[in-house]
């Protein structure tokens, strides 16, 4: 007589087996990130857009994610945006040893993502670091080893000083990374500008990364994101200006460059796009930004 094993009732247990290390890696990234579209995951994780929406469909249809596509006013359709589904949330909550979500928690955060006014600024961020992704997929030696939110990097002891003691700065970037390739690792925080703040809000924030500095002893770049090379420009200007004056700007690192070049010459945030202010050489890859240090010298905790 044959024996079959028994199906766990457990839904979380149920699934498991029909996970990939990179579904595993998707699923805590929609967990951290909120939403990301079928073309950025396909960018980071997958060798094309087809296998990547065959992947996504299955998914779907196990219950780990939801889908939806946001009304686009001008006609035509968006591309199938990617969210934490119930049994997703409990699946990525298992495997971080966290409480399990309340029922209904991941249904009540997709209806908040799909309302939420600035979308289309969490989806420019997101689509920022699935870049750097699809780069160190595509390139050997390349890896993304840290992606966080706003929210890791402003939680109690995210960063600590340099006898372990944990900090919690005032910074709010849009995301912090850790990247290495090429035997460099450099860690960066982004400011995903839109064209929308005064550039003297921009330059506001650099205090904040300096304080942070000062306790951790680690002089991390801070990355301006922009979308035109006038603005970067007029950035650049300002900041020399603030500089120059009495109310002198701490200093801390800081590298711009813009979306409309690295599209145009299709580069990613890795290679040399980067403008290091105060810097008279040519652009810069994002590991020879200053403050990196040999893959493999240094704990990249915090």
């Amino acid at each position: 007589m044959t024996v079959r094993a028994a199906t766990p009732s457990d839904p979380v247990l149920r699934v498991q087996s029909h996970l990939t290390g990179r579904d595993v890696i998707l699923l805590g990234w929609l967990a951290d990130h909120g939403v990301l579209t079928s073309a950025q995951i396909a960018q980071a994780l997958f060798p094309s857009l087809d296998f990547a929406q065959r992947r996504l469909r299955t998914l779907c249809t196990l219950g780990l994610t939801a889908r939806f596509r946001p009304l686009k006013p001008d006609g035509g359709s968006n591309p199938y945006h990617y969210v934490l589904a119930q049994l997703g949330a409990c699946m990525v909550a298992a495997q971080r040893g966290q409480p399990e979500p309340r029922p209904g928690q991941a249904r009540e955060r997709m209806r908040a993502l799909t309302s939420r006014a600035n979308l289309a600024h969490l989806l420019g961020v997101n689509q920022f670091f699935t870049d750097l992704a699809g780069h160190a997929r595509t390139h050997p030696g390349a890896r993304l080893d840290r992606w966080w939110p706003t929210a890791a990097c402003t939680r109690i002891g995210a960063f600590a000083d340099p006898c372990g003691n944990p900090y919690t700065p005032a910074i709010h970037p849009d995301g912090h990374a850790i990247y290495t390739e090429a035997g460099r690792t450099v860690a960066v925080f982004v400011e995903h500008d839109t064209g929308s703040e005064p550039l003297h809000v921009l330059i506001d924030k650099l205090p904040r990364y300096a304080a942070l500095a000062r306790v951790t002893g680690r002089d991390w770049p801070v990355l301006f994101w922009l979308h035109s090379a006038a603005r970067e420009r007029h950035l650049h200007d300002r900041l020399a200006a603030a500089r120059a004056s009495v109310a002198v700007v701490p200093v801390v690192p800081v590298a711009t460059a813009t979306r409309d070049h690295a599209a145009a010459e299709g580069l990613s945030p890795a290679e040399a796009i980067w403008w290091l202010h105060a810097h008279p050489g040519p652009l810069l890859r994002l590991t020879d930004l200053p403050g990196g240090w040999p893959a493999g010298t240094r704990s990249i905790t915090p």
